[in-house]
This record gives C-alpha cells, structure tokens and sequence, in this order.
C-alpha cells in the first residue's frame, strides 16, 4: 500500500513536512504541497519558492499541487518545476471552497465541462513532467462523475486521487463509495482514495471494499493524529509525549522564521483545530490556548493540557 499526505492550505508547509518526516514518518511515499495558485506572473513568490527548494525537503517525495484554470500557464509552470528537479505535478480540481470556485478553479471546474476539457486540453500540451489529479466528483449530485470521468480518461492522467464528495458536500455527509467503485472500474488513469480516514478501523473498512486498492491518501486524519500511519500499519497508538515533542519542534521552526509573536501564536492556534480532537477533556484547556497573546501565556497553555490527568488521546471518530 502506498500513502500519501493531502496538502493543508497554511498547515502543511516545509516546516511542518520536515517535522513530521523526521518524527513520524514510516511510510509517506508522497507528500503534496499546499496548492500554488497560478498566475500569468510564474512561479515568483518567494514563499512557494522556500516551500519547493530541494534544500528544505530532503529525503522527502514531493508533489507540487498547483490550483489554477488556464491551461497554458499551468503549462508554463510544469516546465519551471522540471526546471527545480520535480518529476511529478499534481493539479488541483477539488477545492471547495467559495472564494475559488467562484473563480471556476478546483472544484469550481466541475461545473463547466466544457472548461474542464479547455484546461486539460491546453495543460496536457506535451507537459515535461509527469500529471496527477486530484479531484471531487462533481458539484452537487454524484451522477456528475460519469461525465467527468470519462473526460479525464481522454488525457494521460498518471494518476486520479478522488475524493468521493461533491463540492455542496464540503466535508460534511460521508464519501460516496459507490461513485468511488465506478472511479476504480473504469478509470484509465490509477486511483487513489481520499476522504475521512481517522482511524485504523476507518482504514480498514476501505481496504475490504475495496481489495485491489494499493494507495491512499490521508488528510484530515493525519493532521489531527500524527501518529496515524503508524498506528494503521503496527496498532500502536501514539503518546501523548510523542505529539508534544512534535508541537514543540514545530513551534519552534515557526520562531524561527516567522515575523513577531502573533503571526507564530496563529500558525500553532490552527494547528490546534486538529489536535484538539485529541483530547476528551479539553475545553478549559483549548480557551486559554486560543486566548493566548504571547510564548509565555501559549506554552504554559499547552503544557496544562499535556500534563493534566483527564486528558488521554483518544479515537478522533468519537468526538
């Protein structure tokens, strides 16, 4: 079975990649970057630019995910990152999100098929690397994928990551595993399952329906427990002093670089919205971490929850 990590818009950054490679990591074969925006300006910013620089994801697969709508500048980006050393991007149709698919970008695709197949045409123009999707299966009903599949079967996708919701979904409801089925029955392109694995029991259910399965990616699951590959693949839970050594490593790669305590504090407070389901007591604890307005008040916060008695790691499904 192969694994992979889902990009975080905001989370998932070099810093945390490393954190996570270096502590965690027993079976990552891909890491994907949160999404780069394309423009007609290039891969210019200096944040995506530390965030793909071979110096700061050593030892790491890494898949460029680049969210954009025209084909040709997406295009243009492919040949930069061959450029930097990337044999593989992946674009991103899926996001679901208003402020990008009003723009008619990720998930906002899906809704004109007729775009879907302008971009993909202009895209797949003899790109130099190698072309993943990762995608929703249509904007409010199911039925789309028929339709969307059978366009993306048209090009030399090198692999389809699905993630079995519709955009209306978000990440409410539960993925649709019959579309899923018709994804791995007649996709050209090999897939990948993607959508709410918290658990190893979680896991496990998607590997007996499906038996021929050899990869999936992990998000939401993953961001909350790090310690989630490795209790699927032996059954051992994590510690809650193996999650606070990687707190503490993250929290300090962030002083580091960031400007100003606050800009730090809000990077750890949205971590915090995963951790959190860590925790079956935890409310008194999360208002002083969220309420925190500085080092001093922030890590004598997370240390009142790390240590408290009450508070045991628990199964993230159960809260």
């Amino acid at each position: 079975m192969k694994f992979y990590f889902a990009p975080f818009e905001g989370i998932t950054g070099y810093l945390y990649r490393n954190a996570y490679h270096e502590l965690f990591d027993c079976g990552i074969d891909k890491y994907f970057t949160p999404f780069i925006a394309v423009s007609q300006n290039g891969l210019t910013k200096s944040r995506e630019l530390e965030d793909l620089s071979p110096e700061h994801n050593k030892g790491m697969t890494v898949i460029p995910q680049l969210l954009g709508n025209n084909g040709e500048q997406v295009n243009h980006y492919f040949h930069r990152l061959k450029e930097m050393g990337y044999e593989e991007v992946n674009l991103n149709i899926g996001c679901p999100y208003q402020t990008v698919v009003s723009k008619r970008k990720g998930a906002g695709l899906l809704a004109d098929t007729d775009l879907l197949k302008e971009f993909l045409e202009a895209a797949f123009g003899n790109p130099p690397v190698r072309v993943s999707v990762k995608t929703r299966i249509g904007m409010e009903k199911g039925e789309e994928f028929e339709e969307i599949l059978d366009i993306y079967n048209q090009y030399p996708i090198s692999e389809l990551i699905v993630h079995p919701r519709v955009r209306e979904d978000f990440y409410q409801n539960h993925p649709d595993l019959d579309v899923f089925a018709f994804a791995v029955e007649n996709s050209r392109a090999s897939v990948c399952y993607n959508g709410d694995i918290f658990t190893r029991q979680d896991f496990q259910m998607i590997t007996e329906r499906f038996p021929k399965l050899d990869r999936i990616m992990l998000g939401r699951g993953l961001l909350a427990n790090p310690g989630l590959l490795t209790e699927i693949i032996t059954g051992k839970s994590m510690k809650k002093e193996e999650l606070k050594i990687f707190h503490d490593r993250i929290f300090h790669d962030y002083a580091q670089i960031m400007s100003g305590e606050k800009n730090t504090l809000f990077k750890m407070k949205e971590l915090w919205n995963y951790f959190q389901f860590l925790f079956e007591d935890r409310e008194k604890y999360l208002k002083k971490i969220r309420k925190a307005k500085n080092f001093g008040e922030y890590k004598s916060a997370v240390d009142a929850i790390m240590r408290a008695e009450r508070t045991e790691i628990c199964n993230m499904q159960e809260n």
